[in-house]
């Protein structure tokens, strides 16, 4: 299985385009041959968590069964016309589930592999049905967790995306290895806590957490490719 992230960003004028796509794309990814999982997202304008939507960047997530079932979707499909057609820019990274457990849609996208990730950099996906009685616990320690993910050693750079606002959110984040990635997830104090808490007042109705092996990452976000020089199999375009 091969997981694809890819994050498009529209001009100001054609944010009505990104906004019809959301309906538009749902047929064709249903169709689309190969794909055994996808999610339309919105995106957040911080990196993570955020109740103020970037109205500019769009992202679309999907599990494939071969990574030449994802280049034909990336090369002819209609979805990837209309990106290269009223799109400014588009990044993509490709990733192999390494560990994953948890529920999205009653459904585990991503099997349940349980392999360790030893070298090389990490992708890790925390996504979540917040209740609506726990938003306010909820959203009242992002920006704490946030500003300590950001500055802990080893971060590369993040994403936060969403199906709907303020209740179905997720995080992509990246690191540079697996050792510094979990030192800030567990050894974090504050961190901690903060898991405990989700845990102690039930803050979701449902979770899922993944890590998954880059493969390769290609275009650019906002001017960049997030990961350029940090994998052997980066491409640019």
């Amino acid at each position: 299985m091969i997981v694809s992230l890819t994050i498009v960003r529209y001009r100001k004028s054609l944010v009505p385009f990104a906004l019809l796509a959301m309906a538009v794309h749902r047929l064709p990814m249903a169709l689309q041959q190969g794909c055994t999982f996808w999610k339309l997202l919105g995106s957040g304008r911080n990196g993570t968590f955020d109740l103020q939507p970037d109205w500019q960047q769009w992202g679309l997530m999907a599990a494939w069964d071969s990574i030449e079932d994802y280049e034909q979707f990336a090369e002819s499909s209609f979805v990837a016309k209309w990106w290269k057609l009223l799109g400014r820019e588009s990044w993509t990274i490709l990733c192999r589930p390494m560990q994953a457990h948890g529920k999205w849609d009653g459904k585990e996208p991503f099997g349940k592999p349980d392999n360790k990730i030893t070298t090389g950099a990490i992708a890790v996906l925390t996504r979540a049905t917040i209740k609506m009685s726990r938003l306010k616990n909820f959203w009242s320690h992002v920006d704490e967790v946030a500003n300590l993910m950001t500055t802990a050693p080893g971060y590369i750079t993040s994403i936060g995306v969403g199906e709907a606002p303020v209740y179905r959110q997720a995080t992509f984040s990246i690191w540079e290895s697996f050792d510094q990635m979990k030192a800030f997830a567990y050894g974090s104090k504050q961190h901690a806590e903060v898991i405990k808490k989700t845990r102690s007042e039930g803050w979701y109705s449902e979770e899922l957490f993944a890590r998954f092996q880059i493969i390769s990452s290609t275009g650019t976000i906002n001017g960049q490719d997030p990961l350029q020089g940090l994998l052997t199999t980066t491409k640019n375009t």
